[in-house]
């Protein structure tokens, strides 16, 4: 057996070292489903840009999607098509010209629109997409734009969103609050879509908590004293704040949604189709875009940092020398990626200097902890030796500490970012949108770090309040919920996480998590979990073994393990042995919105399944790839 996790080692290590770019960083693609192709489509014949064979190569991966009932899907697994992403494509495959109402296949996604509610029944991020284009009425917005101009020391304030949720928000107020209308003569006609049924952002019964919130907004919009017309004020500081925050590359924090709708934004304040700002921003958008087998997809954002920092990680976990070429242009992108400019983070913690990594190529100016973590455990033994790198090591490290939630566990990108209230407001996927609370995965993995790579454990205050935040969030059945994996991720950040700051494996709260990873095991000897986890708020078994749930697991595992057991023994070998069905591969395994958004890591399937293997080689007694030993980190 040792031989053969030998092998496989080797084999994912050689397909990694050959697949790394020029600049040393890995640029596996992060596939997002059909959403950003749609509207990447529905942009560009809006602004009148005529790239036809851009356009067309879109439409040929979007209609390659269609399922046999007409409708797009969102997971293999998801029993019905999806509403939403169907009346996406059918809008976007019939604004681009090269299909037509009358084609077979469009009929087939009309049909299964009508029989599952027609289009007012779509997410929210469409109805507004929908409402900009000029194919519905703009629906009733109770909160007006001065909002952005309540102080910080408000109850409520804008500084109280997660970064994603202004990001994606405040282009959204301007749109919604000056009823921003743009058709063009290619415009389709969707209005038998809607059914003569109202499109509605809020649901109509709305809770009184709810209400009290919009209300409290209101009164405190009301109680804004200025000399000058406060709207125009409002609309000009949320102008500001997108442009203030465009990334190198010309989009809004790097992110599809949030550029798009900056550039609608944008439009809406008067800027011409031809505008400097808003060129650089499609040229941003087109500049993310990745090919899987062979076909054009519009990234939601690129994962560069994130990939590039999981493999070196993974690469030098495995036993490849941090002195070897790949690690050295490995280490040396990720350290010229390092963040020297203050982001909207310094809000909530102004005392503290820059020093984390971002999650995309050109993320320039919003951290996060996941991609600090991961960046610090890749550059680890290079800033053992090197004065500069240790410098910022020491930039990260302490960024990084000061990051930490006054809960005690850690958020993904902004401190104490947690207003439990924002959640009542009924928005759709608003608990993954609107707030950026302490997570068990960001929890679990910044304590991993924290006790494999800085020697701290359960003594330090910090990390004792980190575990007991991790205790405190178990479920009754053993497992930890993730906010970017779900179930079977969390757990496994959660316990590997406790276990590397000294927790003891036999503490009940590891022994429950492991009972309960093991009664999921699949019979071939590997774990799947459904994207319905996410929707349905308890794990969903998705009924097939994937490579990267089974890491996870595996890892777990081995975490706590003292030897080799049958059920790692088990893990190991379906991840050697590569009987996982094709379909597998693909499986969304990051959750993004639920319910909505899902997120395929293309470098997961590589790097997860080495670490796992490699910390198998260690349990079992085996050797590391080429027999290289790690350095001593003590």
């Amino acid at each position: 057996m040792r031989h053969r996790v030998y092998r496989e080692m080797n084999r994912i290590a050689n397909q990694l070292i050959q697949d790394q770019s020029e600049d040393g960083a890995w640029h596996y693609p992060f596939e997002t489903g059909i959403a950003t192709d749609c509207s990447m489509i529905i942009l560009l014949r809006t602004l009148e840009i005529n790239d036809e064979e851009f356009i067309k190569e879109l439409v040929k991966r979007i209609a390659g999607k269609q399922q046999e009932d007409g409708s797009w899907k969102l997971f293999h697994d998801e029993e019905k098509g999806n509403l939403t992403s169907t009346v996406e494509a059918y809008y976007a495959l019939l604004y681009s010209g090269y299909r037509d109402g009358k084609d077979p296949e469009i009929l087939a996604a009309r049909r299964f629109i009508m029989d599952n509610g027609g289009a007012t029944e779509v997410h929210m991020f469409l109805k507004i997409m929908l409402a900009l284009t000029g194919q519905c009425e703009w629906p009733h917005l109770p909160i007006n734009i001065e909002v952005m101009l309540l102080p910080d020391s408000f109850p409520i304030n804008l500084f109280d969103l997660s970064v994603y949720g202004r990001a994606n928000i405040i282009p959204f107020l301007i749109l919604a609050n000056t009823n921003f209308r743009k058709r063009t003569p290619r415009s389709p006609n969707l209005s038998d879509l809607f059914q003569n049924k109202e499109v509605r952002f809020f649901s109509e019964d709305q809770t009184e908590e709810a209400r009290s919130i919009i209300k409290m907004i209101k009164q405190g919009i009301q109680g804004l004293k200025s000399p000058v017309n406060l709207r125009e004020l409002a609309l000009y500081r949320a102008e500001k704040y997108m442009l203030d925050r465009i990334e190198p590359d010309g989009t809004f924090l790097n992110y599809f949604s949030a550029t798009s709708l900056m550039i609608f934004a944008l439009l809406a304040r008067g800027y011409s189709n031809t505008h400097p700002v808003i060129t650089r921003a499609v040229q941003g958008l087109k500049s993310m875009t990745s090919r899987i087998d062979g076909e054009l997809h519009c990234q939601y954002t690129t994962a560069s940092v994130w990939n590039t920092t999981l493999i070196s990680y993974a690469l030098q976990e495995s036993g490849l020398p941090y002195s070897s070429n790949t690690i050295q242009k490995a280490n040396h992108y990720i350290l010229s990626r390092q963040h020297i400019k203050y982001g909207d983070w310094a809000i909530h913690e102004p005392n503290m200097l820059p020093g984390g990594w971002g999650f995309a190529d050109l993320n320039t100016i919003h951290p996060d902890i996941d991609d600090t973590t991961a960046a610090l455990r890749a550059i680890r033994t290079l800033a053992l030796e090197q004065a500069e790198t240790r410098q910022a090591w020491d930039r990260g490290v302490n960024w990084l500490i000061s990051m930490q939630n006054k809960d005690g566990g850690w958020p993904a990108f902004e401190k104490n970012v947690d207003k439990k209230v924002l959640n009542l407001l009924p928005i759709e996927g608003g608990k993954d949108l609107l707030i950026d609370p302490s997570t068990a995965d960001l929890t679990g993995r910044t304590l991993e770090f924290f006790g494999n790579y800085t020697h701290l454990d359960y003594h330090h205050p910090m990390v004792k309040r980190g575990i007991r935040w991790l205790l405190r969030h178990q479920n009754s059945d053993g497992s930890w919920v993730g906010r970017w994996g779900v179930y079977i991720y969390g757990t496994w950040a959660a316990v590997t996480g406790m276990v590397a700051v000294g927790v003891a494996p036999n503490h009940p709260a590891i022994q429950k998590a492991l009972t309960w990873l093991r009664k999921i095991q699949n019979p071939d000897g590997g774990w799947g979990e459904s994207c319905k986890s996410d929707i349905k708020n308890c794990y969903v078994p998705l009924g097939e073994s994937t490579r990267t749930h089974t890491a996870w697991a595996l890892d777990t595992l081995i975490a706590a393990a003292t030897g080799v057991t049958p059920e790692i023994e088990y893990g190991a070998a379906f991840l050697v042995n590569k009987k996982e069905k094709d379909w597998t591969t693909t499986y969304p395994k990051g959750r993004g919105m639920a319910g909505s958004f899902y997120l395929n890591y293309h470098c997961y399937e590589y790097v997860f399944p080495l670490i796992s293997l490699a910390h198998y080689q260690k349990l079992a007694g085996g050797q590391l790839l080429k027999g290289e030993s790690h350095k001593d980190f003590s």
